[in-house]
């Protein structure tokens, strides 16, 4: 039996026509992308997960289109080699094979460290919510961003300060989004975002555990200025960071509303 399946050469190709509007095109490419991935952090911690990547090209005014599925098929040859300094094969695979100038990936995904409780070490699991992000550009030009959000606890000095007894206490989200020079680890970030508030939080906690954060935490007490403040000085003595924008949300216990506050500084 003979095939009528035609071949790819026999088909046009409508994106590499030529376009005469003289709009060149920063980003174009595909997002909201699910694909299974395994990320290797700094410290050689693996993990299979399921990320969202958005990748994109620069596409020059003359150039009608960029081929979308290659896409697809360039992030299936790379998918089990991803994580913090591990993007650039991706990226510069995706910039060669789409023939662009500059080349873009963002992949967002949930991370789980390993976390023993502060008094009687039981562990278990907490998620950080992670993004990376790297840009190739002419000359060999490298942007590198990494994004992690990760839970604490914060307890308010205003409260501790006119009660005649306890203060309230709420869990908050600190959020760090840095571009880095030299790879920094999710689960190092992670620890940065965590020291920042007035205690970290668990997912097991024994009595033991649960006097031990309670306490720590009442001694500890910070408003939201002071949980932002507090990272950015630890931020600002890593000189792998070139810049940053960091947030910190308490999901006040006793308002309607959240309390919230951001920095973003150049260390350049």
């Amino acid at each position: 039996m003979t095939s009528t399946t035609p071949q790819a050469q026999d088909l046009p190709d409508i994106q590499s026509r030529e376009d005469t509007r003289a709009k060149a095109i920063d980003r174009v490419g595909v997002s909201n992308v699910r694909h299974p991935a395994v990320v290797t952090d700094i410290d050689g911690s693996s993990q299979p997960v399921t990320a969202t990547f958005c990748m994109t090209v620069s596409l020059p005014p003359e150039v009608k289109g960029t081929h979308m599925s290659r896409f697809i098929q360039i992030l299936s040859k790379h998918k089990e080699q991803l994580g913090p300094g591990r993007l650039d094969d991706l990226v510069q695979d995706v910039r060669t094979v789409l023939g662009a100038e500059v080349a873009q990936i963002d992949m967002s995904f949930p991370w789980f460290i390993d976390k023993p409780a502060p008094v009687t070490g039981e562990v278990g699991k907490i998620e950080y919510q992670v993004s990376l992000g790297i840009e190739a550009g002419p000359g060999d030009r490298i942007k590198r961003f990494v994004t992690v959000a990760a839970p604490a606890t914060s307890l308010c000095p205003c409260s501790k300060e006119i009660s005649k007894f306890g203060a309230h206490n709420q869990r908050c989200e600190l959020t760090a989004r840095i571009e880095c020079e030299d790879p920094i680890g999710i689960a190092e970030l992670g620890r940065y975002l965590e020291s920042a508030a007035s205690c970290e939080v668990f997912s097991v906690l024994k009595r033991p555990d649960e006097k031990y954060v309670t306490e720590v935490a009442y001694e500890n007490p910070k408003f939201v200025e002071d949980i932002i403040r507090d990272l950015a000085i630890t931020l600002d003595g890593d000189a792998r960071i070139k810049q940053y924008r960091i947030n910190s949300e308490n999901f006040e216990s006793i308002h309607g509303h959240n309390a919230w506050a951001e920095i973003e500084r150049s260390n350049a």
